[in-house]
């Protein structure tokens, strides 16, 4: 299985330094460099790849730097390419990527952004979502449409219970507000609430989550189709 070190960035942002048995390394979504070398130094380590899951400035800036120290190979969305400065590898749906012994799904999810995918490591449980399925949430539609997201969402809503996700920002506080009102007599909503007041006090992540938790709290996995989830996006979207 992978190790998985969380690093946090810039506001609220999380990039992720993966380890594989084997000893390859790679760095999910590095909105900047400086942490993440800070990081790499203090654990002895040299940094083999870039894996991203959209071109939004918060999870790319940090490459040209990165890539200038350790020359590491950047995997990029396909249909996102061309706007990821120093990518070296296209990725479509279903495409494998290997990290030693590890290997990853990649899984198309446009919505908040057109070309958007999100990585699954099987074996280790992992899902690594960006910005499309946040703890207790989901990213803006920037360039998707309501019925991408829903279908995308609908996607990694039926991978296994157990499922780890690790996504992009530290929003589940914010995000709980919003789906207690959505839902005031969800009990395990507010039990996740209560989680997560008690690590956010202590200085803690909220993530990883899991699918089982989302599919219990989060209001966007809990839509029956993408009429219904429109109009929940608007609502979040003024809140």
């Amino acid at each position: 299985m992978i190790d998985i070190h969380l690093i946090p960035i810039l506001k609220d942002n999380y990039a992720y330094l993966l380890q594989s048995p084997c000893g390859k390394t790679a760095i999910i979504d590095p909105g900047e460099a400086d942490p993440i070398i800070k990081i790499l130094d203090e654990k002895n380590l040299v940094l083999d790849y870039i894996l991203i899951t959209h071109h939004h400035w918060d999870h790319v800036s940090g490459i040209v730097k990165l890539k200038r120290k350790y020359n590491c190979s950047v995997i990029s969305p396909e249909k996102e390419f061309g706007k990821i400065k120093g990518s070296d590898i296209k990725v479509s749906d279903k495409d494998i990527f290997e990290l030693g012994s590890e290997k990853a799904q990649v899984i198309l999810t446009p919505g908040h952004t057109v070309g958007a995918i999100c990585y699954y490591f099987k074996n280790s449980k992992a899902l690594f979502t960006g910005d499309t399925l946040f703890s207790l949430g989901c990213g803006r539609l920037f360039e998707g449409s309501a019925r991408d997201m829903f279908e995308s969402l609908e996607k990694l809503k039926y991978l296994p219970d157990d499922t780890l996700i690790y996504c992009g920002h530290e929003y589940t506080r914010e995000n709980a507000k919003f789906c207690l009102i959505m839902e005031p007599d969800n009990d395990k909503l507010k039990k996740r609430i209560e989680e997560v007041e008690n690590l956010r006090s202590l200085g803690k992540a909220t993530i990883p989550s899991t699918i089982k938790i989302e599919k219990e709290t989060n209001i966007f996995l809990r839509v029956k189709d993408p009429d219904e989830f429109k109009i929940i996006r608007q609502k979040k979207d003024s809140f």
